[in-house]
């Protein structure tokens, strides 16, 4: 059980070739490299234009955390 012999890649070549045929695989690959290319054009444009967001700011009352034992002795 050790690694692939090259008769184990043979046989994967032939399987994939039937499923996908001989004309399906550049097209799949042609599509890959396409949305690569979006995806990298993508980011250049969002370092070229970087927007800036407000985040408004709401101030929080800080309360101290009750235990068990003190809401027990407060409901009493």
């Amino acid at each position: 059980m050790g690694s692939f012999s090259i008769w184990h890649w043979l046989i994967v070549l032939v399987v994939v070739l039937l499923l996908f045929g001989r004309g399906k695989i550049p097209e799949l690959m042609g599509d890959v490299a396409k949305g690569i290319k979006n995806f990298k054009k993508g980011m250049g444009e969002e370092e070229a234009t970087p927007e800036t967001k407000t985040v408004e700011s709401k101030t929080v009352e800080a309360r101290p955390v009750e235990t068990k034992a003190e809401e027990a002795k407060d409901r009493s």
